[in-house]
């Protein structure tokens, strides 16, 4: 296979509608359709038929999800239909982010203070050099795709080529790195985007990877190129050639970085104009101080703080253009397919206003020249310019898919057969029977009826005692941790879920969900983890007749669809009145399903449960057996930490690597296990060396006493 090529692998053949959308698709964007949608049911494989599209039509693919876990569902999966071809992972890199802002009311101002996670960064260095460098690439991205990002053609220029036989002047390459961004070390270890040398020895690490490469030329001229182990310092591999890119996205060279340094001066000579003549003196000497620290900063390193500000004039662009993004790394014949559409196109046509009010706020105070509002996600309009051929993914498209769609293609047969499931309405209140006569206000009637919790409480008794597990909606956070906790109570294995949990931990809870750890999940929204829960029978939604965003006709299909990949699907709507919403919602389901019971008929299709494997933590691990993960985690730290042949710092190191490998494969339980292993080892090592200095302070005790002498 030549290197540009997408070639899918998989066991699967398209099956169910997938042939018909697959073909109805590659047809579309043969003829140059520029909006279409796939109004795939959940549970068809509208990944697999997206893959499957991908390989016919041979255009590099961005995939934007509305947020981090469902891009990296989206990646993985991807990654194993082209196990040969880059697909890579590019989100928001920071852990924590307070953006800078200034409050006029109470006069304060708040700095912008952020928490960059660097495997994230290092991600998406992977995803932008992968774009420059082949074709054979599908990036799957949050909707942080359309926010500012350095301009491609000064990121490709300032990358530095390094062969076998190249006449290496050291003062020239390290110079030519530090202009990079790339930070140069002495005697601690390299981290991502550093350098040291040694003599005629050049080693690196680059922004992209965890390994580094070591530049050999003893007689100026390079001998060879080997790529070394962090850790070990083991030689992976012998290379005839490299290509290092610069160790951060806004770069540029010293040519334009002088343009642009003249600009914002001019820039800050003109405002502090404008506020001296209005008469904010304040606001004059606040914007000449900060802004001349970064020009300083600049001119010495290349770099400053809140650099983005200034991007506007670093890449030469108008007042008002739209800033690069990772679209601009692109070729013009890409395609783009945004998933669950209903719910992030909306995502992306909301971003540029808020960020806008921020903002201006800033710059009428001083705090930020009015260039800084060019360093912004871009605006729904020029962000409808980049979709040349754009597929919109959802089993629920909204009004905007159905009005700008050329072509809407239906996936509603499922490969295994599986129908949608079967929804029944019970009152949420309890009901009174006709017998019962209240004689006086103050008898109470014990014989009401079920309420909508009693009634669950008895379906998720019935359902888990075959094994299979529950979903259960609510309206409100509380809700769902009381909800929770009564289940426990009653002796259920119950979990809450909301957006109060963690990334990581939520993985981790749908994880031991599926393996059986607890039989009940219950949460305020879970559509937004783009569940794939085979295990799922019943699905009971609480207060459907409520109106609003988490009961609407879309949230409700969504919903419904949760108990779609289990043979014994069932859903149970909780209302004592008939919504439009809901109304519309059974309807839907109800032709889905009259559909998919013709189909099956009609090919003599017996339906089957999804059967997925879940990932087991202990075999990755390599801890098999045993009462407990824990348990074993804790055993074999005992063995590290007692073992003579083992140095505990390069045990903590081979670990981070391990851990960085984990979230590099977005395998982030492996990563959260791995973290906390760490943190004990971390822990241990600071304790002996509290041990050791407490000893080496105390007196020593004259041999041969009680207490002194040798055993």
């Amino acid at each position: 296979m030549l290197q540009g090529e997408f070639e899918l692998k998989s066991d699967y053949r398209p099956s169910g509608d997938q042939p018909q959308a697959i073909e109805s698709l590659v047809d579309g964007i043969s003829k140059k359709l520029r909006y279409q949608t796939l109004l795939g049911a959940t549970g068809t494989g509208k990944t697999f038929t997206i893959a499957n599209v991908i390989q016919q039509v041979q255009k590099p693919t961005l995939v934007i999800a509305h947020n981090k876990t469902l891009a990296a569902q989206l990646c993985n999966e991807f990654r194993d239909f082209f196990p040969d071809n880059a697909v890579e992972y590019f989100v928001s890199y920071y852990d924590y982010y307070q953006p800078e802002a200034y409050i006029a009311k109470s006069d304060t101002y708040i700095e912008k203070e952020a928490m960059i996670n660097q495997e994230i960064d290092r991600l998406r260095h992977n995803a932008t050099q992968a774009l420059l460098t082949r074709r054979d690439v599908i990036i799957c991205a949050s909707v942080s795709c359309i926010y500012g990002l350095g301009a491609p053609v000064e990121y490709l220029k300032s990358a530095l080529q390094i062969a076998i036989g190249d006449d290496m002047k050291r003062s020239d390459v390290l110079s030519r790195l530090v202009e990079m961004q790339f930070t140069r070390l002495t005697n601690t270890d390299l981290v991502r985007g550093s350098f040291r040398t040694t003599g005629a020895v050049l080693e690196v690490m680059p922004a992209n990877e965890e390994k580094i490469y070591r530049i050999e030329a003893p007689r100026g001229f390079v001998d060879a190129i080997l790529v070394m182990d962090p850790v070990t310092k083991r030689i992976i591999r012998e290379q005839k050639d490299m290509w290092l890119f610069p160790a951060k996205h806004f770069i540029t060279d010293a040519e334009n970085r002088e343009r642009a340094l003249k600009a914002i001066r001019e820039e800050l000579k003109d405002r502090v104009s404008f506020f001296e003549k209005q008469g904010k003196l304040l606001e004059a000497d606040r914007l000449d101080r900060r802004t001349k620290y970064d020009l300083e900063m600049m001119e010495n390193l290349g770099y400053c703080n809140g650099i983005e500000n200034y991007s506007r004039h670093m890449s030469g662009r108008h007042a008002g253009e739209a800033p690069d993004s990772l679209f601009s790394y692109f070729p013009e014949d890409f395609l783009l397919v945004v998933d669950e559409s209903h719910v992030t196109i909306p995502q992306l046509g909301g971003m540029y206003e808020g960020d806008r009010s921020r903002k201006q706020n800033l710059i009428d105070h001083g705090f930020r020249l009015p260039s800084a509002a060019d360093n912004r996600p871009m605006k729904f309009s020029e962000l409808e310019e980049k979709f040349k051929q754009l597929i919109m993914v959802s089993a629920t498209p909204s009004q905007y898919e159905m009005s700008h769609s050329q072509k809407i293609v239906e996936q509603i047969i499922r490969p295994t057969g599986l129908i949608d499931p079967e929804v029944i309405i019970r009152p949420i209140t309890p009901t009174i029977p006709t017998k019962c006569v209240r004689k006086n206000e103050h008898d109470r009637i014990t014989d009401l009826g079920l309420s909508q919790v009693d009634d669950a409480i008895l379906r998720i008794e019935e359902v888990t005692k075959r094994g299979d597990r529950v979903l259960v909606t609510t309206l409100t956070k509380k809700m769902a941790e009381d909800l929770s906790n009564f289940l426990k109570e009653k002796g259920m294995k119950s979990r809450y879920l909301h957006s109060d949990i963690d990334t990581i931990e939520r993985l981790e809870i749908l994880s031991d969900f599926r393996r059986g750890n607890y039989d009940v999940v219950v949460g305020v929204n879970l559509l937004r983890e783009g569940l794939d829960l085979p295990e799922v029978a019943l699905v009971c939604i609480l207060d459907a007749d409520k109106e609003g965003f988490l009961r609407s006709e879309t949230s409700l299909i969504q919903t419904i669809g949760r108990a779609a990949r289990n043979v014994r699907g069932q859903v149970v709507l909780y209302a004592d009145n008939m919504t439009e919403s809901m109304r519309k919602a059974i309807a839907e389901t109800e032709r889905r399903r009259t559909k998919q019971i013709a189909y099956n008929k009609e090919h003599g299709i017996t339906p089957k449960t999804i059967i997925k494997e879940v990932k087991d933590i202990r075999k990755e691990l390599g801890l098999e057996g045993g009462s407990s993960d824990e348990k074993n985690i804790k055993e074999i730290l005992k063995l590290e930490l007692t073992a003579e042949t083992h140095d505990l710092k390069q045990v903590v190191k081979q670990k981070t690597t391990e851990m960085k490998q984990a979230a590099q494969d977005l395998q982030f339980e492996l990563a959260a296990i791995l973290r906390d292993e760490i943190g004990i080892l971390n822990k241990e090592l600071k304790n002996r060396d509290k041990e050791i200095k407490k000893s080496e302070s105390s007196p020593k005790k004259p041999r041969g006493t009680r207490h002194g002498r040798t055993r």
